[in-house]
């Protein structure tokens, strides 16, 4: 007899299929009774693995012994000729038989039962937070891709964020932003952390499997507060139909969550169709410009070129061509080196036709704000807020939009409207990392360090080690006049990401704090390096890096504070009248900056002092005054800003007042040249003043403090 047949005779193979078949029925109804009973996931693991170590023992027993009617015994002790094993079989048989049945059973139930109307745990019904509570919030999770090809992984975060958007143009459903709800990708996290720390009430997880032109995508949609599955399904579809699953996903989830705002009716998500060939470019480009360098958005710009020649009706790749154009553009703050009118009228033809494809493309209407952004004047700051308002209106997790509008806002000198905008954005986004910094700027501008610190505490466990957390703490150390340690954490920022711009900004203005002047004229960022040059008597280097950036960059504002703090005030005069007919002219080209102060027109006001037009200064003069009111009417209170009111002050005569707002500055921590007038010298007339003098000599006390603890020699400058 074959060994297959002795298999056979000794029922192993039914043993076999009965065993799978009763285990599976087993693990489904120990589900749904351990998740009834709120058990540990341990307790489900433990009983998989017990079922799945007892397989090949049951093969082992069907092997080895026999059922007969004196009992089991070893098969070897059988005589064949009193061997039942048929009718053993033949038992085995209807057992397999009904153990399938109840299998049917329990997968009908779960495809045709509603997950909201199984039973729940026995709760009164008070317990739970009402519907239209529940249905406020949710974070899509990245979908786990399933593909052979891992490089396919940019196609299962697409398919995340794409479902992330349509659900994000619920207004009154709160979605958690892209960059928080990716940080879990790839972690075994636990649901419960997961939405504490987004401030969610569900969370969507699924699984992309892409082969050929066919994909599989399983969603399922998860109460965090207990785990409980609200709803699951699986879509099998050719990749032409890849935005039906996706408008069906929404749909669903919507219709599960049912909100306050859906009034009880069937709600539907249509999201922009494309060639599916163009659609995968598109996804591949996002992803790439994600990455948020140079390389990579010109990746992504040729990326979105070829989905644009395959389908040139797809807005959303004319969308993002454009925004990538004007990240491109040379200058501070982008990646490329694209000449900077270039780049603008390029970025603008492309959102014009994405917006001519698709009015109401909330890409689009971001694009469009940023471009008037890189316009670089009040008029142009100011023409970038409708636009992303609109795109915000559309799509309210369109994080990128709330941080230019966030922007936007600064350049305006309106820091409390930019601190509504990034406080919304660190709630719907904590870990997005331009919103982490601004963030932080905004609590430092309103002297609130704890509150700087709280959120980084909230958030530094999730993402660790990280350059931005450190350049963010620096910043909080430094406005609080802890340099010492502040430089620490910016060396850690750098020395992480060498390329994070910011972190290399702040190391900078720590150097400058602690008179390391060699350092920021060799390697300072900026405008810093001009006044490392003027501190350290290189005065001629001075001059033609600050009229190079004036030319270049549009920056007047340091060539200004240069030229008079070199005794150069007349040069202010005429290379601001051979250009600006007047104040006014020059204010709106140049609005004040963010929360520290009018720090333009004050030089301005300096200029015209030491020039002697009494008019022209009285003019400045008052442009700082209606500004310095409007900031201090907003909350602004920080070091900087104190120190250019007490500049103000003394150039109008109050020196009592005057040296209050520098007493302030000083115990902030400011810390300038050992003679603070040297930098600041609108602050000459309190000189000889026994009261500054011992303000001075606190501050001097405090830079030797800082640089005793880095190591370095007594300040001699």
């Amino acid at each position: 007899m074959s060994f297959i047949e002795e298999l056979k005779r000794r029922n192993v193979f039914r043993i076999a299929v009965a065993y799978l078949v009763s285990a599976w029925v087993a693990l489904q109804l120990a589900d749904i009774v351990l998740e009834s009973i709120e058990a540990p996931n341990w307790v489900i693991q433990a009983f998989m693995l017990a079922i799945g170590l007892g397989f090949p023992l049951a093969l082992v027993f069907a092997w080895a012994f026999e059922m007969t009617p004196e009992g089991i015994k070893k098969e070897r002790d059988v005589d064949r000729s009193q061997s039942i094993t048929r009718q053993t079989g033949q038992k085995l048989n209807r057992g397999i038989i009904v153990a399938l049945s109840i299998a049917v059973v329990l997968l009908l139930f779960d495809r045709f039962v509603p997950m909201s109307s199984r039973e729940q745990p026995a709760v009164e019904p008070a317990a739970r937070p009402a519907a239209a509570e529940q249905a406020k919030s949710i974070a899509v999770l990245p979908f786990v891709n399933m593909s052979s090809d891992t490089e396919q992984e940019y196609f299962s975060d697409g398919i995340s964020e794409e479902i992330l958007n349509s659900l994000a143009r619920v207004k009154e459903l709160k979605v958690a932003g892209r960059t928080s709800s990716f940080a879990f990708k790839g972690q075994n996290q636990d649901l419960r952390q997961i939405g504490e720390t987004l401030g969610v009430d569900h969370i969507l997880e699924g699984s992309v499997r892409k082969s050929g032109t066919k994909v599989r995508i399983t969603a399922q949609l998860i109460q965090v507060d207990d785990g409980f599955h609200l709803w699951s399904d699986t879509y099998d579809r050719e990749m032409d139909d890849i935005f039906a699953i996706q408008d069906e996903i929404s749909t669903a989830i919507l219709t599960e969550l049912k909100a306050h705002l859906l009034v009880g009716e069937q709600i539907t998500v249509t999201t922009a169709r494309a060639d599916s060939e163009a659609y995968d470019l598109y996804l591949l480009a996002k992803q790439r410009m994600y990455e948020r360098t140079g390389p990579t958005i010109q990746s992504a710009a040729e990326l979105l070129d070829r989905a644009i020649a395959i389908d040139d009706t797809y807005a959303p790749a004319y969308a993002q061509r454009g925004i990538t154009t004007l990240l491109l553009s040379e200058g501070s703050g982008t990646y490329g080196e694209i000449p900077h009118e270039q780049a603008q009228s390029q970025g603008k033809l492309y959102l014009d036709k994405a917006l001519d494809l698709d009015p109401e493309l909330a890409e689009a209407w971001a694009g469009l704000g940023l471009y008037y952004i890189g316009g670089l004047t009040a008029d142009s700051w100011q023409q970038a807020i409708e636009p992303l308002q609109k795109a915000l209106a559309l799509n309210p997790g369109l994080i990128n939009a709330s941080n230019w509008l966030n922007n936007a806002y600064q350049a305006l000198g309106k820091p409390a409207k930019a601190r509504e905008v990034v406080m919304n954005m660190i709630e719907r986004d904590p870990l997005y990392r331009p919103g982490v910094r601004n963030a932080i700027n905004s609590f430092n501008m309103f002297g609130q360090p704890e509150l700087a610190m709280a959120h980084l505490d909230r958030i530094r466990p999730l993402i660790p080690n990280d350059s931005v957390i450190y350049s963010s703490e620096a910043a909080v150390l430094r406005w609080q006049g802890r340099f010492s340690e502040a430089l620490t954490l910016a060396d850690s920022a750098v020395e992480l990401q060498s390329s994070n711009s910011v972190a290399r900004m702040t190391r900078s203005f720590l150097w400058m704090d602690t008179h390391q002047f060699e350092r920021v004229a060799d390697e300072g960022e900026e405008w810093l390096p001009i006044f490392a040059l003027t501190v350290l008597g290189r005065t001629e280097e001075a001059s033609i890096l600050a009229f190079r950036r004036a030319e270049e960059l549009a920056d007047v504002s340091t060539l200004f504070t240069f030229l008079n703090l070199v005794d150069r005030s007349d040069e202010v005069v005429s290379y601001l009248e051979e250009r600006w007919p007047d104040l006014d002219s020059l204010r709106n080209d140049f609005p004040p900056y963010s929360g520290l102060g009018d720090f333009l027109m004050i030089d301005v006001s300096l200029a015209y002092s030491r020039t002697g037009n009494q008019q022209r200064f009285n003019e400045a003069m008052a442009h700082v005054r209606t500004v310095h009111d409007d900031l201090i009417a907003q909350g602004v209170n920080n070091m900087v800003f104190s120190m250019h009111e007490a500049s103000y002050r003394a150039m109008a005569g109050d020196l009592q007042s005057s040296l209050e707002y520098l007493d302030k500055a000083i115990s902030q921590g400011f810390i300038t040249t050992t003679r603070i007038t040297d930098a600041w010298p609108y602050l000459a007339p309190l000189e000889g003043d026994p009261r500054y003098e011992a303000i001075q000599d606190r501050m001097v006390e405090h830079l030797e403090a800082e640089r005793a603890a880095l190591g370095l020699d007594p300040a001699t400058t």
